[in-house]
């Protein structure tokens, strides 16, 4: 009888992880790339809520993100930034980090989520950022 008791509780338990963590993206709408990102996050279990926006400026001043580390479009999730080709394993990171406000990828390296253009690879690094400004490299990849 008592494994019966606890069924209800593992399920509910394993529906609870199943759910797709729920991102904001901002990105302008003539941009590709931004659109090829969200797709990665879709297939990596985010739900993805996509705003189109003119004044993408605007949207990075509001949440934080450093000029230099700039790129095409920007996510928040959990009020932190996410900015650029950031992978979906290191959304996951930055999530587990309360030190940290946001993550980015600057620029648009080849290869990067959403920028996979065949063969070629950019080496590239997610660098995260604290509430005091200070930047530390939280994951890197290797360029070919």
């Amino acid at each position: 009888m008592r494994r019966f008791l606890l069924l209800p509780t593992l399920l509910a338990g394993l529906a609870q992880a199943a759910e797709p963590i729920a991102i904001d993206v901002y990105r302008d709408p003539n941009c590709g790339c931004c659109s090829a990102w969200i797709d990665h996050l879709e297939q990596n279990g985010f739900a993805v809520a996509d705003h189109v926006v003119n004044d993408m400026a605007a949207v990075k001043l509001e949440h934080g993100v450093p000029h230099r580390l700039g790129s095409c479009h920007t996510g928040v999730i959990d009020g932190k930034f996410v900015e650029g080709h950031v992978p979906a394993a290191d959304i996951l990171k930055l999530r587990a980090q309360p030190d940290l406000i946001g993550a980015a990828v600057p620029g648009m390296p080849l290869g990067s989520p959403g920028m996979e253009m065949g063969e070629h690879k950019d080496a590239y690094q997610v660098i995260g950022v604290s509430g005091q400004g200070q930047e530390r490299v939280i994951a890197e990849y290797p360029g070919n």
